[in-house]
């Protein structure tokens, strides 16, 4: 028995030590492959429809100075958002009133197959202004989307309350459409992209209309040969249903019928019946192309819990370029008055304004994030952090990352795909606007961060 304890005792011994020298695992870390890619990237953009563009050209007192501040907020990338998308309203009112968009084929022709007599007035509620405006800020794709057909092309005769485009009027409103953009050709203004649909699932009180997704097809029947036709280089786009799981079946639709599908060139979205839960069944270029957080009041803050503050914005970019892998993200109101949930609050009157948390969340993607970029894989190991990353065609590396926790973290990342000796990092919170801020560093292929509670991290590596 001793003989036997003796020769198992080095055993247990040995077995004991490597035991206790046997090093715990590393923590999960996050991994980031830049080598690879995902959906592209048209860009991030804003709408001023509905006479807004007139509110910011001065109609409420905004003076010269005080518009080229807002302006290089929203379009400047050096000093601002750097906004690449605008979104123009096509209108159907009569009048000039504000909080309307006037049509340029005011007066019933006397029939479909008539010759209308269009009107154009080179102003278009401010927007040919603000078109110009961000053409020489660089912005290039210029989106038009018509709210409503004229009056008397529709079932209920008016420019509201929902209503259906009447069947005969079809090719009409498509040589409509068609004459709309051509007007902006001759202010020297390409619209790349043309929608003849808003919230087509939705009755407004004010310029709406109707379309079931096969309604929808059918118009695309019609509209795509006429805008082939025209020789303008405009891409359609459809439906800009209200929510983006109401879009869904238009996208189905256009998907299941050659014709309509060779139409369209963007699916579009917007996101106000819930948060993004899917992709679009297609594999053509999705944007969100309107949303704007709830509320009554204006709000200024980052993170206040309402639902509608800066916080809620970034990560509703976050999902929607995630789970929704959209291409591009319009937000709905770049400036407007009184309890607006855009970007910026205009003085109503006077010449002034200030600016939202909402809008240092969305230009902490649109300053670094360009058109024509691409979002890259990301393994995220902290579930308390919400993260995505993009390769711009310059080579450029951005890195978004929000954290939702209330405390600080220090998170490493695992780089696929080149390194960077000195990487830049900007936080936006309750108190920093797209700050610089000495909080990452590299060596070799890890990255290491230092991210503030409840803040949106940006590294960018060049």
């Amino acid at each position: 028995m001793k003989r036997l304890i003796a020769l198992a005792l080095p055993i247990l011994l040995a077995l004991t030590s490597q035991t206790a020298a046997t090093p715990a695992p590393a923590p999960a870390r996050s991994g980031i492959d830049f080598r690879a890619a995902l959906q592209p990237i048209d860009g991030f953009g804003f709408s001023m429809a509905f006479q807004r563009a007139d509110l910011l050209h001065g109609a409420r007192g905004l003076g010269p100075a005080k518009q080229r501040e807002v302006l290089d907020l929203l379009l400047s990338q050096d000093k601002g958002a750097g906004l690449s998308i605008l979104r123009l309203g096509i209108g159907s009112s009569t009048d000039r009133v504000y909080d309307h968009m006037p049509t340029i084929l005011p007066t019933d022709p006397g029939g479909p197959d008539a010759t209308p007599r269009y009107v154009w007035d080179g102003w278009d509620g401010g927007q040919v202004w603000l078109a110009k405006e961000a053409k020489a800020y660089g912005v290039e794709r210029f989106y038009a989307d018509a709210w409503s057909a004229p009056a008397f092309m529709k079932t209920n005769g008016s420019e509201d309350n929902g209503g259906e485009l009447r069947p005969e009027w079809r090719q009409a409103y498509a040589n409509y459409l068609v004459r709309y953009a051509k007007f902006y050709r001759q202010e020297g203004i390409g619209i790349t992209d043309l929608g003849f649909t808003n919230e087509p699932d939705w009755t407004a009180t004010y310029a709406s209309m109707r379309f079931t997704p096969q309604q929808a097809v059918d118009f695309l029947k019609v509209l795509g040969p006429t805008a082939r036709a025209s020789g303008l280089k405009a891409g359609l786009v459809c439906c800009d249903a209200a929510g983006w799981d109401r879009q869904i079946a238009y996208t189905r639709a256009i998907e299941a019928d050659p014709a309509a599908r060779e139409a369209v060139r963007t699916v579009t979205g917007h996101r106000y019946s819930g948060p993004t839960a899917v992709p679009q069944p297609t594999d053509r270029p999705v944007w969100m192309s309107e949303w704007s957080p709830d509320g009554a009041t204006w709000n200024e803050n980052w993170d206040d819990g309402s639902g509608y503050d800066g916080l809620a914005v970034a990560a509703d970019i976050q999902r929607t370029l995630t789970v929704g892998n959209a291409s591009a993200y319009v937000y709905w109101t770049g400036a407007s008055l009184g309890a607006t949930r855009g970007l910026i609050q205009l003085a109503d009157p006077g010449d002034d304004y200030r600016v939202s948390k909402r809008y240092w969340a969305l230009a902490a993607f649109s300053r670094f994030i360009r058109p024509g970029a691409v979002r890259v894989p990301v393994t995220d190991a902290d579930p308390a952090l919400r993260i995505t990353a993009f390769r711009n065609a310059d080579g450029s590396r951005v890195i978004e990352i929000l954290n939702t926790a209330t405390t600080e973290s220090a998170t490493d990342f695992s780089l696929r795909g080149g390194h960077d000796r000195h990487p830049e990092g900007y936080v936006t919170d309750g108190t920093r606007s797209i700050s610089p801020a000495d909080i990452v560093s590299a060596h070799g292929t890890t990255l290491t961060a230092k991210l503030a509670p409840r803040a949106l991290t940006t590294i960018v590596l060049d």
